[in-house]
């Protein structure tokens, strides 16, 4: 993600600095507009409008090149293996971090709820059922991993599909001989044509950014957030702890990696999750990151980002934890230690369970919701305001992607330290 040097007048602004600047724009925007009332005219033709239109465009394009992006440097990578025992060492690997991570997450946010008490002295009219989308049975979702129809696998973006399909086909291209070398190199080539449209794309991101928080901010501002606001910020506070204290003992201690250089590199990829509220819309970026700025090889990243994309939720695990404990203390109900762990357990396993599965946070925090005898009727309590912490659970999901990525890179020998060290461009 660099940018040449002017002759005419130095440095120009980085691509970060530019985003950085379109985020703090399209805040205030956004907030200008909903304390107009973002009505009418304001609304027709500003968030719903001209915001909309530039904010969804730019988002398609991300999501265009998410399909291609995969699928392909998956190929590559795998085929660059070439050998199953390494698949799968690297796959054990990856897997074993995500889980691990995700319990500290859920565990480390049902602590703190604990002692904050988010939800104590709360009460709430809840007049309407809320219908949640019922949860896939395992079994199902076991069965689903394979594709039967990869072209439809494809088309439908189902990533954990496209996932298999492609380790599948990077592996055959291994054993197949002269006709395997000869396809992987077209495999090649296609994978520098769709990362040089990547990074074209990405030079559109400050106007994107700008045009998605302004629309955001009209329609949230700061008003949903004042009933809830202990929960937002016990929410904010965890995430960010979680983030920056997690993260940085598992690069520092297991995987011997400079967590500070790490943040400094990972900003970008940040900011497009915060932005975008996707994780499977970062994948090019964080792939970008992570193998242009965090030195981690492609027969690595190109396994481990768009699995963690797809299965990796710290995030979604710290919101079912509070959201839990929160409820629970609007009621007036306290958890035994049996409940918690039930917590601790269901919201670790959903990081796979519900993989790929439309609103798969609400989905579990409905299982678990109900797990623990507490009413599914107050989840709309939360709604109002999970847009804004939707954003910041999205960075910290490919915080920990980008993380235990360079941890299994390091491991294999397959991170560049030059590339890591250097400033960034």
């Amino acid at each position: 993600m660099s940018e040449p040097e002017s002759p005419s007048n130095g440095k120009k602004l980085t691509l970060t600095a530019k985003i950085l600047i379109g985020m703090a724009l399209g805040i205030l925007l956004g907030i200008v507009l909903n304390l107009m009332g973002n009505e009418g005219a304001i609304r027709t033709w500003g968030s719903d409008g001209v915001l909309h239109v530039v904010g969804t465009l730019f988002l398609r394009s991300l999501q265009l090149m998410v399909v291609p992006l995969v699928f392909v440097s998956l190929v590559c990578g795998t085929a660059a293996m070439e050998d199953v025992r390494k698949l799968g060492r690297v796959g054990g690997k990856i897997m074993g971090l995500y889980l691990v991570t995700t319990t500290v997450a859920i565990t480390l946010a049902i602590g703190i709820a604990l002692m904050v008490k988010p939800g104590s002295g709360l009460t709430f009219e809840m007049e309407e059922e809320f219908q949640a989308p019922n949860a896939p049975p395992i079994t199902d979702v076991l069965m689903q991993i394979i594709p039967r129809n990869p072209i439809d696998a494809l088309a439908e973006g189902n990533m954990l599909q496209i996932i298999v399909f492609a380790m599948l086909f990077g592996l055959v291209l291994t054993m197949s001989g002269e006709a395997g070398k000869t396809i992987l190199k077209l495999f090649e080539a296609l994978n520098e044509v769709v990362m040089r449209l990547v990074l074209l794309i990405i030079q559109l991101a400050p106007y994107g950014v700008f045009a998605l928080l302004a629309r955001t901010f009209a329609d949230e501002g700061f008003s949903a957030i004042l009933p809830l606001g202990k929960y937002f910020l016990t929410v904010a506070f965890i995430l960010v702890l979680h983030a920056v204290l997690t993260y940085s003992v598992f690069l520092k201690f297991i995987g011997n990696i400079n967590p500070l250089q790490f943040f400094k590199k990972v900003r970008t990829a940040q900011i497009f999750a915060f932005t975008t509220s996707s994780s499977n819309a970062t994948i090019p970026v964080t792939l970008e990151t992570v193998e242009e700025e965090l030195g981690v090889d492609n027969s690595i990243s190109s396994f481990t980002v768009p699995l963690g994309a797809t299965i990796n939720m710290d995030g979604t695990a710290i919101m079912q934890g509070v959201a839990t404990i929160f409820i629970a203390q609007t009621m007036t109900t306290d958890l035994s230690i049996t409940q918690m762990l039930t917590v601790i357990l269901m919201a670790t396993l959903a990081s796979i369970g519900t993989a790929g599965v439309p609103s798969a946070g609400l989905i579990m925090l409905t299982a678990i919701l109900t797990q623990v005898g507490l009413p599914v009727v107050a989840i709309p309590i939360l709604l109002g305001i999970d847009r804004l912490l939707d954003m910041l659970r999205t960075s910290v999901n490919i915080t920990g992607d980008a993380a235990m990525t360079c941890i299994v890179g390091k491991s294999e020998g397959k991170m560049d330290e030059t590339i890591f060290t250097r400033r960034r461009r």
